[in-house]
């Protein structure tokens, strides 16, 4: 599988996007869904690494970084 493209081949949303597209996630990864539409700030066309820094910039809770973890197994997977 070639990066940026999902298991078919088609184009894969950003991964900031694609978090923003959560929304009836729950758990750590619906919190994270959570912040990033309150932040305006949120890279929405960052990918993992962006995200991470942005968080780490923001002084961002550890369960954060871990629902980050989590939201990028779920989005390569996507």
């Amino acid at each position: 599988m070639q990066p940026g493209l999902d298991r078919y081949g088609e184009a894969r949303p950003a991964f900031g996007a694609w978090v923003l597209q959560q929304v009836d996630r729950e758990g750590p990864v619906g919190e994270l869904v959570k912040a990033a539409k309150a932040d305006r700030r949120f890279p929405r066309a960052g990918t993992p690494r962006d995200v991470r820094k942005h968080l780490n910039e923001m002084q961002a809770a550890g369960e954060m970084f871990e629902a980050v973890d989590d939201a990028e197994l779920d989005w390569l997977c996507y």
